[in-house]
């Protein structure tokens, strides 16, 4: 038994939606309630204590962060596998997962709170924001930069240059190459990273890497063709669903 703990719109989430998609198994979606803190509640820190999706339960077994979870389901049940066979191919596999963890997955955050999720606090008095704040075991320190007015124009511009990173890097990786990340093989590379661009196009970012980037541009078609993606990306799934941007 399969069963997964996530929000709709969180990227996370949605990159471990396109595996199990992908990989046609079976699974409970169960949706957390964010505005009810349902991730803070005692019971799901008892499967999470960093208190964030998503978190994956196999028969009983809690497994979580998002890119430890696609790697466990490719091991787990690798009749369909998106790895590479051999040790060197599942290095430049890794990473990929690697960075793509600590550049684009936290520089998606800063534009999508300022745009979007910072609305959801902002009736809330200082010290109530600091208790929302405190509460999140994890993303603490995340909240309190950015406070009630939003993250700095330094901090977006510092987010935008890592998307833009980011995506010199995939035009490299698909010049030439491809049409995956690795190359002719559909692995959960492409996966990791899908959701990221997909929010950075929804939120309106996505002349960091039109113009230049054809072939970044020519696999994000391709993503958005896989019948995982339409199963993953229902509605309500995307930001500019649920905060219209004005």
């Amino acid at each position: 038994m399969i069963e997964l703990y996530n929000f709709p719109a969180s990227t996370c989430s949605q990159k471990v939606r396109l595996c199990l998609f992908e990989k046609g198994l079976e699974f409970t979606d169960t949706i957390l309630n964010s505005a009810k803190g349902e991730h803070l509640a005692p019971e799901y820190l008892a499967l999470n204590p960093n208190g964030v999706v998503p978190t994956l339960v196999h028969d009983g077994v809690p497994i979580i962060d998002s890119s430890v979870i696609l790697e466990y389901l490719d091991e787990v049940f690798p009749e369909i596998s998106m790895m590479p066979k051999d040790p060197v191919g599942r290095a430049r596999l890794r990473k990929w997962l690697r960075f793509f963890e600590e550049v684009p997955t936290v520089a998606v955050r800063f534009p999508t709170f300022n745009q979007a999720l910072i609305n959801n606090f902002k009736n809330l008095s200082e010290e109530e924001f600091a208790n929302a704040a405190d509460s999140r075991p994890l993303r603490r320190d995340f909240y309190r930069r950015m406070g009630l007015d939003g993250f700095s124009g330094a901090e977006i511009e510092k987010a935008l240059g890592d998307i833009r990173l980011t995506a010199e890097r995939m035009e490299a990786a698909l010049e030439g190459a491809g049409p995956w990340i690795m190359g002719a093989q559909f692995t959960l590379a492409d996966m990791a990273i899908a959701p990221s661009i997909d929010r950075m196009e929804d939120l309106g970012y996505a002349h960091l890497w039109h113009s230049d980037c054809p072939n970044l541009v020519d696999w994000l078609a391709r993503m958005k063709q896989r019948p995982s993606y339409d199963k993953t990306y229902y509605a309500k799934t995307r930001i500019s669903e649920l905060y219209p941007i004005k």
